[in-house]
């Protein structure tokens, strides 16, 4: 398949399906959904130019380190559980959640009613609900410590999911904003329908394939762990890595217990593959 993808022979949309799959994503788990990366760190120009390298996103960076001050706090909270190597980590959030799956896939049913459930059954305070793919991208990678998201595929190939065609009342922001569609980045001229399709385009670009298998190295590869990936800024809960936590060890019904509530609410690791 590594090969087919090097000869043009599959798109890196179908390679990274490919990649999901076996390393146990699934569509049918929230859990472990498929996770795709952000390609682009441009949704503020009029056009997009995808020849401009400045255009996309490090891909050889994990959303914790897209930029130098960001970078140098996730290593500074590393550093400072030092004492404590078993909760050692860059990141206390995940990449991937079922919160995150829902926050985004919110707008159309049944995701509506499960993003609700995991809510405790009302929709989120509006300001922090996915509004706009300018802010979400701020947010997870230069602005929110807890927030180091990246996408799902639907961002790739589905543009319903960013519009408001059923018209739920999602709240209104507090600078009086009323949460309808997604707003989109002034390049997609306000249609969905653009906006994929040219989004669509970044992942498929020649950048976007000289440099992928650097993010790939990262969530499914030799940086996903150890010291590759404490060097590479790309450490996670160790809740969050499913070979380290044998739950089949662990006597006690509680503790069991609140290691499954925590993987479910924030995430897990893929499987290398």
């Amino acid at each position: 398949c590594f090969l087919s993808l090097q000869k043009r022979e599959i798109s890196n949309f179908d390679y990274l399906m490919y990649l999901n799959t076996l390393a146990g994503r699934s569509y049918n788990d929230y859990m472990q959904y498929p996770v795709f990366p952000w390609v682009l760190a441009d949704y503020h120009s009029e056009t997009l130019n995808l020849t401009n390298p400045h255009t996309f996103r490090d891909l050889s960076k994990p959303m914790g380190a897209q930029t130098v001050e960001r970078k140098r706090k996730f290593i500074q909270r590393f550093n400072e559980v030092e004492k404590n190597p078993p909760a050692q980590c860059h990141y206390c959030t995940h990449y991937s959640s079922a919160i995150i799956v829902a926050s985004y896939l919110v707008r159309m049913e049944p995701f509506t009613q499960t993003f609700c459930s995991l809510q405790g059954g009302s929709f989120d305070v509006a300001d922090r609900m996915f509004h706009s793919v300018k802010s979400t991208w701020e947010s997870a990678s230069r602005d929110n410590m807890s927030d180091v998201r990246e996408l799902i595929p639907e961002f790739f190939y589905l543009p319903e999911f960013l519009t408001n065609a059923n018209h739920f009342e999602l709240g209104c922001m507090q600078d009086g904003t009323v949460l309808g569609d997604v707003q989109l980045p002034p390049w997609a001229d306000g249609d969905p329908h653009k906006f994929i399709l040219l989004h669509r385009q970044a992942l498929e670009s020649d950048y976007v394939s000289a440099h992928l298998h650097r993010w790939i190295d990262l969530i499914f590869g030799h940086k996903q762990h150890g010291s590759a990936a404490v060097e590479a800024v790309n450490t996670y809960h160790p809740y969050f890595y499913g070979d380290k936590t044998d739950l089949n060890n662990i006597k006690d019904p509680l503790i069991k217990s609140t290691i499954l509530g925590f993987i479910s609410n924030f995430g897990q690791i893929p499987k290398q593959v």
